[in-house]
């Protein structure tokens, strides 16, 4: 019983069924945006979710069968867990967040996508780094910010008057998005060597601080990607020198089945 459910737990098939089902469930979410479509097809919609939810209760219930101990010792499992019990908190008064963050059970498709749940971990482990990065980032913003405040604020008050509209304009340009046409140019029509400012800031943090983040990234995936073919040299050098061993034993069982055989021939 236990070595069935395991199999079945751990197949292919259980598992693309699992991925299918995540991917419906999406799609009749997004449906449920819709109050036409809610009109028409809601009870059905409702149904169709709690068979989902139900049957995503009944997979973790199989894997804590079936794992036991390291089903809450794996960070992925654990994750499954605790987007499946939100969806089982019944929804009262004051607790209307907890339908919207039904949502959070398409993430489960990262769990059960290796490609995703790899790129996920090599965001992970570039943390500390993207930290620093961010922090660098955050030191160019608070220092172009006050320049700017005091050099443009009383003139451009919608953009510069305070910190804060500075920081948030800032991020705009360090998106690339209208920063020539929608402000900089203006800027400029008032004072012409203001491109002496931002062109410096546009090229520390947009092309420098977020290819370093980008940098980070690929480093991370390529170790992740170093790892793996390391531990499948590592398992497939396992399974010869297994295959080696069961061969050298071979051998000696069948040397001593035919010296058996020549002392009963002899005889």
């Amino acid at each position: 019983m236990y070595s069935t459910l395991k199999q079945f737990v751990d197949s292919s098939g259980f598992k693309n069924f699992i991925i299918a089902l995540i991917i419906i469930n999406g799609i009749t979410m997004g449906l449920e945006t819709s109050k036409v479509i809610v009109s028409g097809y809601g009870a059905f919609l409702h149904f169709f979710d709690i068979a989902v939810i139900t049957v995503f209760t009944l997979e973790i219930l199989l894997r804590i069968y079936v794992y036991r101990v390291d089903f809450f010792k794996d960070p992925w499992s654990l994750f499954d867990f605790f987007v499946v019990a939100i969806s089982l908190v019944p929804v009262s008064a004051g607790f209307e967040i907890l339908r919207v963050l039904r949502v959070l059970r398409l993430f489960r498709l990262i769990t059960v996508v290796p490609q995703m749940r790899k790129i996920v971990m090599a965001l992970l482990s570039v943390i500390p780094g993207m930290v620093s990065i961010a922090g660098l980032m955050m030191l160019f913003f608070y220092i172009f910010a006050i320049m700017v405040t005091k050099l443009y604020g009383e003139t451009f008050p919608q953009w510069f008057g305070t910190l804060g509209e500075s920081f948030y304009t800032l991020f705009q340009i360090m998106t690339l998005e209208s920063w020539s046409m929608g402000i900089v140019r203006p800027v400029m029509e008032t004072y012409p060597g203001a491109w002496a400012f931002f062109i410096p800031f546009i090229f520390v943090v947009t092309f420098i601080m977020v290819n370093l983040i980008v940098a980070i990234v690929v480093d991370a995936m390529s170790i992740i990607n170093a790892e793996e073919e390391a531990h499948i040299i590592n398992e497939v050098q396992t399974t010869e020198d297994h295959t080696k061993t069961e061969i050298q034993r071979l051998r000696v069982e069948i040397g001593e089945l035919k010296a058996i055989m020549l002392e009963a021939a002899k005889k």
